[in-house]
């Protein structure tokens, strides 16, 4: 088997830094359910479900890229799609809660 940690992706040395920033959307994904009221709103569930496909997609990219089968250029896109996600949540927590009404 190829030593992945042995890749360097046309860089001057070893890319092995970590990549920080994996997201956690429990919160948003409990207040999908339970705020605010139960039963929850068929948009909210619908919420959950464009969160959860979303993190594990960055998720998949984030595994890929840790076993060396990614070129560092896609780091950029996956902090992208990170960003995108924490944006969605935020979104989804501001109308869980109703906020601005």
């Amino acid at each position: 088997m190829e030593d992945f940690s042995n890749r360097t992706y046309g860089t001057s040395g070893l890319d092995n830094r970590p990549l920080f920033g994996e997201t956690s959307a429990k919160v948003t994904l409990i207040s999908a359910f339970v705020f605010p009221q139960l039963p929850p709103k068929p948009l909210n569930i619908f919420f959950a479900v464009c969160i959860s496909l979303s993190s594990i997609t960055a998720c998949i990219l984030i595994y890929w890229y840790r076993q060396g089968d990614l070129e560092p250029k896609f780091r950029n896109l996956i902090y992208y799609i990170l960003f995108s996600i924490i944006m969605l949540c935020i979104c989804a927590n501001l109308y869980f809660h109703d906020v601005g009404k």
